[in-house]
């Protein structure tokens, strides 16, 4: 069991903090994890997976026999790694007679386990098998387009969540303005049938078109593989409830003497201290008042400012 720790200085602190659950989350890692048992299909796809998250995931290859998402008391060791690495959605591959090819898809809230899905891989063909031009290679940290094609995607709940974990997982860092230039590859999902997407990753080239909007191509660079649904499992109402909170559902914080009126708006009061008008020291030593007495004393001797004529004498 982990030991809960109260910080001892300022840097411990904020490093918990930084780990904390937050209204406006941080860039998301991902964990990918190998069971007791893989199989080259699976170790191509947790190979390609790590390729495209670049430096947002964090890869382990030694085998996990205690990880079992979806048993109870399965996910324990699955919720150390989350809070050692700081992940907040794993990829975890397994490979057995019952369940061949097996990927599970996850993701978590405060370290522990948030929902799962679980697929089948079929069909895959991965990045080395496609011929295509070098420079079109995807960029580590540019943002994808993202299409999803067919109705499924918006009425079968277990399509549903499996979009909203795919685009959590190859998203990237959320940003407020977006630089065509950056946006090089789409992901392309196709629902196939209620329980088969084909999942294909593309290279996006932008020609000229003789318009302000460039004509765009897709060049398929990889991998692609057919994911079909197995189990899946949505997060309880509470927890989603926890983590769906945005900053608009915070309680405001009330200001004091500042009410609001239907009619007159927002209305404050201000509250003016008493002035004691009798302590404060008074002078007659004022020079503004000097200056007025000298105005009044030329005012009333009007002749004294005017030049003297010179006195002419007569013969």
């Amino acid at each position: 069991m982990l030991k809960i720790k109260t910080p001892k200085t300022q840097r411990a602190k904020r490093a918990l903090e930084e780990r904390a659950p937050k209204i406006v989350e941080n860039a998301k890692k991902t964990l990918i994890l190998h069971g007791t048992k893989t199989s080259d299909v699976l170790n191509a796809v947790l190979m390609q997976i790590y390729h495209i998250k670049g430096g947002s995931a964090v890869k382990y290859t030694k085998k996990n026999a205690n990880i079992r998402p979806f048993e109870s008391g399965g996910e324990t060791s699955l919720e150390f790694f989350s809070l050692k690495t700081d992940c907040s959605l794993f990829v975890f591959g397994s490979h057995s007679k019952k369940r061949p090819n097996n990927l599970v898809l996850g993701r978590m809230f405060d370290h522990h386990i948030y929902d799962l899905i679980e697929v089948g891989v079929h069909n895959l063909k991965s990045a080395e098998n496609f011929e295509y031009d070098k420079k079109l290679t995807p960029r580590i940290g540019s943002k994808p387009f993202f299409a999803f094609i067919g109705e499924g995607f918006e009425s079968v709940e277990e399509l549903k969540q499996l979009k909203e974990v795919l685009l959590d997982l190859f998203r990237g860092e959320v940003v407020e303005s977006l630089n065509l230039a950056g946006t090089d590859h789409v992901f392309v999902c196709t629902a196939l049938s209620s329980t088969t997407v084909c999942f294909t990753h593309c290279a996006l080239r932008l020609k000229r078109s003789g318009t302000l909007i460039p004509r765009m191509e897709l060049v398929e660079v990889g991998p692609s593989m057919d994911l079909v649904i197995r189990r899946h499992r949505l997060p309880n109402d509470s927890v989603k409830k926890e983590a769906m909170k945005t900053t608009s559902d915070q309680m405001k914080k009330k200001i004091k003497n500042v009410s609001s009126d239907i009619l007159q708006g927002k209305i404050g009061r201000v509250y003016i201290p008493d002035q004691k008008v009798g302590s404060i020291p008074l002078s007659n030593d004022i020079k503004g008042l000097k200056r007025e007495r000298r105005e009044a004393k030329r005012a009333k001797r009007p002749g004294e400012n005017q030049a003297k004529k010179p006195k002419i004498d007569s013969e």
